[in-house]
């Protein structure tokens, strides 16, 4: 391909990997709030869905561009697709990310039993920044195997999410069993957790992107 048509990828890559670079930033702020059990840092996090929206269509156009005037083929092709999924499932790693912040800020009350959800929710909140921020990694990888390895790393960290919230559901119930006027903020933070999966379904997906852009085969169906 043309020197041009190879910088507009390079450019391409740096601003999808600069957009996934904000939404980790802000779940590592929620980590360490989770760890510390002190939700005011909460309000360190300005993570702006408009302005992750904004600069998504700017690459999409970029990528729509690139494709009018270079019309790739093959692996490149699939390359181009690819990034225009992949901006897409950012932004809804983005809005998950956002939602949780909100929604778990309100509704983790003193009197909740914050100790039982944070055994469980914190790993979820780790597992599943680490499946988005590998993900990321794999944006400037150009080698098929690393992309695969990094693949499966994000896919086992995605289970662990699953896993995970399966056993903070069970726990919750047994605790809105015993607290039943606590049952609305129980849910409530059920709900912002379940947030923190979908960006782990999130990563997954970027990352089977990703796999098919180098080595093709069929996109998976996302979660």
């Amino acid at each position: 391909m043309l020197k041009p048509y190879e910088e507009n990828v390079q450019k391409i890559k740096d601003e999808i990997y600069s957009i996934g670079q904000e939404v980790v930033h802000a779940n590592k702020i929620s980590l360490a709030a989770l760890k510390e059990n002190d939700l005011s840092m909460l309000k360190d996090i300005n993570l702006s869905i408009k302005s992750l929206s904004t600069k998504s269509n700017e690459v999409d156009n970029l990528i729509v561009k690139t494709l009018a005037l270079y019309s790739p083929e093959a692996r490149d092709l699939r390359e181009m697709v690819s990034f225009l999924k992949i901006t897409n499932e950012l932004l809804r790693a983005g809005a998950n990310s956002k939602a949780f912040v909100k929604t778990f800020k309100k509704s983790f009350v003193d009197d909740l039993d914050k100790h039982a959800i944070l055994e469980y929710a914190i790993p979820l909140l780790k597992a599943s920044n680490q499946a988005l921020e590998t993900a990321m990694q794999l944006i400037k990888e150009t080698d098929e195997k690393v992309i695969e390895t990094g693949f499966q790393k994000v896919s086992v960290e995605e289970s662990k999410t699953d896993d995970l919230y399966a056993i903070i559901e069970k726990n919750t119930l047994k605790l809105i069993a015993k607290r039943i006027e606590l049952s609305k903020d129980y849910f409530d933070v059920l709900s912002s957790l379940r947030r923190l999966e979908k960006t782990a379904d999130r990563a997954a997906s970027i990352a089977n992107l990703l796999l098919f852009a180098h080595a093709g085969g069929v996109i998976e169906q996302a979660k």
